[in-house]
Order: structure tokens, then C-alpha cells, then sequence
């Protein structure tokens, strides 16, 4: 029998007509035409097709089905309705401030669906999470250990507290590295002794796992699971450690979307034939086997299913380049800029959402409006002939666009957030 077909790397047109639809000229989301969208509530906006949304969790959770609990992490796109999908598709939330608490919970997430992370919990947010109902805190200081104990006791609460660890050798992958070297993150695995004894001292705390989190952006398969296998092996030795079970183990998000040509999606076949291992690794160890693993993905799930629509205002030619100058750009999408942590910064896939059966295409570097170079949405992108009044789409931006940005840069006009499904369309944030 002969190998499935790896996944071919995103082309700009190629990948909107597999995650959208196209009509003619048009790019399609959701039912509408993109053209219609911009005609109603205006332009820069943020388009996100919910059936999209779901297919991707869809995805996911039958990759991971009998091994890991889903938790959005809001962080990746905190609009109300973005996490109310996630929740109606059985998802937990996980969240990093007062703010996202806020938000889930409007969204209608109960308390005990929500995790809460971060290296630098004020006193203030952990006070209100406490008193209003959390599901588990994942504590990353001495002095939060230290405040989650005094708030507690105060208020006669038991809180639900996970460790999160910064190992001593991760198994790393993906763009950014969240552990393995001197980091703000969590605990380093070398002091972990010394944590546990002030956890174990600590009135109004109940241990009950561990948070490992090696990096982002992971796009192959087998890396993803080895660091998944490293977490397992931290959470045993922290369990052997404190002496008793660990009811979650949390291996954090890291799950990559392909942005840059040449890239390719990452298998979720693989994974899944993955899992079987790390499933039998958690059965073997006594202390682990009742343990509920979580995976906290943000930019898989609500990434693809975004596309960021700005119009043309003008095109110019400056010594040799073609210049797309639009009425959007890093100040609602810093990411697509590359100002958001790439150090070689490359092109996110960008289309003519107005011209898509136009097969002659050229290069021309997309700028927004505002007074500085790093305004740039691509440089290179492969775009037809336009002109003012025309329409460019950045694909991949259902994740880490206008929360993700300096909107405030220049007092230009925030962009515009819906939600599309079947022909309709909503603000994301009722």
C-alpha cells in the first residue's frame, strides 16, 4: 500500500480556494462575497468564517479523541463570538488575564471551564477569579503561590492549582521557544523541590498538575509529539516528587498553521498515530493514570478561518517596485507585518479577493498607511494588476490579528471584526 500524499505547501489563490470559495472575481467567505462585506461595514476588516472555525476543531478533536481535552486559548482571538464557537463545540478556555476572564465568561464559559496562565498574575485579577469561581490556576512564582494562599484563606475557597514547569532540557520545536532556557515562564525543573514543599505548606491550595509548554508554531508531527512525550515524563516526575496522583496534565498549544510559501500543514494523521505511545506511557505510570491531558490550542483552531480585508487606496511605482499602498495594515495586523517575533520576516499569503480569475500575476510589496516603513504587509506578494478601489485579502488571520496590534498608532480607524456562516453575517463581538 502506498503512502498517503503529504500535504502540499499553501499557494495565496490555492489556499483560499481550499478554505473559502471563490466566484468569479470574488472570493467567497461564509456565502458572501467579500466585495459585499466591505460594501456593508466598511474597510479594514476582519472576516472570520465560522463553519471554518469548526472544522478545524472538528479536526483536532478526532486527531486527539481518547487522549486530550481541548481548551481554546483566548489569547489568540478573544472576540466573544470566536470563543462562544469553541465553547458550543465542547472546547475549555484558557485564558492569561482579568480581561480574558471577562470575555469566556460572557461568552458563556462556566468558571470550572477555565484555566488560568501567565507569568504575572496581579493580585487584583487572581482575587476576582478566586471569589467568582476558577477552574484551575497555574501558578509560575513564589509570589503567586504566596497571593492564590493568602486569597484563598481570606475567602474560604479551595483552589484548584497546576504548576507550570520550565524544564531543564525541552524538547523543542516551532518558531518560539516558551521553555528549556532562562525564561519568565513557570518554575525551572531544577527547583522544583524546593516549590513543592511551599505548595504543600500552603493553606487554601490543592496541587493537581502540571503545565508544560516547550514552543509555538509547530508544524511536524513528530516533534509536536516528542515534546508532548517530555511533558508526560515531567509530569511523572513531579508526581513521584509530591508523592500522590496528578488529576490534569496540560501540555500547552503549539500547534502550527502554515503561513510562509513552502510551508506545509501539519498531520494530523500522524499525530493521531502518535498518541497510542504517549497514551501507553501515562497507563504505565500509576501516578498518571488517571490524569486528564489538555492541549490549548489558539492559532489552529481560529487562524485558517480568518482572512484580514483591506482596500487599495493606491498603486505606485518607485524605482523598480511595485508599491500596494492600502487603508490597512500593522496597526491591525502586526503579525502579517512580521513585527510580531519573526526574525527573518517573510509574506503571511495574500490575495486580490476583487480579482481572482486574473492569472497573470506580478510581484509588489503591500504597505498601510501609516508613516513608517515597518507598515508592510508583504513584500513580495504575487498580486494581478490593480488599482484603487481594489481589494487584497491576508489568509491565516483568524489568530493574533487586531488584539495582537497597535491600533492606537496613528489614531486611524479600528478595523471591523464579523463572523460569517451560511450566507449571514454578525459582529464577532455579540
Amino acid at each position: 500500500m502506498s503512502s498517503p500524499e503529504a500535504p502540499k505547501p499553501p499557494h495565496g489563490p490555492d489556499l483560499a480556494r481550499t478554505q473559502f470559495a471563490v466566484s468569479g472575481p470574488d472570493l467567497v467567505i461564509g456565502g458572501l462575497r467579500v466585495a459585499e462585506i466591505v460594501e456593508t461595514v466598511g474597510s479594514p476588516v476582519f472576516i472570520y468564517d465560522a463553519d471554518a472555525m469548526r472544522q478545524s476543531y472538528r479536526a483536532l478533536a478526532a486527531a486527539l479523541d481518547g487522549f486530550a481535552a481541548i481548551h481554546y486559548s483566548v489569547k489568540a482571538n478573544p472576540a466573544k463570538g470566536v470563543i462562544s464557537l469553541f465553547l458550543a463545540e465542547g472546547a475549555g478556555v484558557e485564558i492569561a488575564s482579568l480581561g480574558e476572564y471577562r470575555a469566556a465568561r460572557l461568552a458563556g464559559a462556566r468558571a470550572e471551564q477555565i484555566l488560568f496562565a501567565g507569568p504575572g498574575k496581579r493580585r487584583g485579577e487572581l482575587d476576582a477569579v478566586i471569589g467568582e469561581g476558577i477552574g484551575e490556576i497555574h501558578l509560575e512564582t513564589v509570589e503567586e503561590i504566596e497571593r492564590v494562599s493568602e486569597i484563598a484563606t481570606r475567602l474560604g475557597r479551595l483552589v484548584r492549582v497546576s504548576l507550570r514547569i520550565n524544564p531543564i532540557a525541552a524538547a523543542q520545536a516551532g518558531a518560539m521557544r516558551m521553555g528549556g532556557k532562562p525564561t519568565a515562564f513557570g518554575f525551572c525543573e531544577e527547583d522544583i523541590d524546593g516549590v513543592l514543599d511551599l505548595v504543600r505548606h500552603a493553606p487554601g491550595i490543592a496541587l493537581v498538575g502540571i503545565h508544560v509548554y516547550g514552543g509555538t508554531q509547530i508544524l511536524e508531527a513528530a516533534a509536536l509529539l516528542n515534546q508532548w512525550q517530555h511533558g508526560i515524563r515531567i509530569a511523572g516526575d513531579i508526581a513521584e516528587k509530591w508523592g500522590g496522583p496528578l488529576e490534569t496534565i496540560d501540555l500547552g498549544g503549539g500547534l502550527g498553521i502554515p503561513y510562509y510559501a513552502g510551508e506545509a500543514p501539519l498531520d494530523l494523521n500522524a499525530v493521531a498515530a502518535g498518541l497510542p505511545q504517549l497514551s501507553s506511557q501515562l497507563r504505565s505510570h500509576p501516578l498518571l493514570q488517571a490524569a486528564k491531558v489538555i492541549v490549548e490550542p489558539g492559532r489552529f483552531l481560529a487562524g485558517p478561518g480568518g482572512a484580514y480585508v483591506a482596500e487599495i487606496n493606491a498603486v505606485k511605482h518607485s524605482r523598480g517596485t511595485r508599491f500596494v499602498i492600502t487603508d490597512g495594515g500593522m496597526h491591525h495586523h502586526l503579525a502579517a507585518s512580521g513585527n510580531l517575533g519573526q526574525i527573518i520576516k517573510r509574506d503571511f499569503p495574500v490575495v486580490a479577493a476583487s480579482r481572482m480569475d486574473e492569472g497573470a500575476l506580478y510581484p509588489a510589496t503591500v504597505v498601510g498607511p501609516l508613516c513608517t516603513p515597518l507598515d508592510t504587509l508583504a513584500r513580495e506578494a504575487l498580486l494581478p494588476e490593480l488599482k484603487a478601489g481594489d481589494l487584497i485579502a491576508v489568509l491565516q488571520s483568524g489568530a493574533y490579528g487586531a488584539t495582537a496590534s497597535p491600533s492606537g498608532f496613528l489614531s486611524h480607524p479600528a478595523a471591523a471584526e464579523v463572523i460569517v456562516e451560511a450566507g449571514t453575517m454578525r459582529s464577532a463581538q455579540l
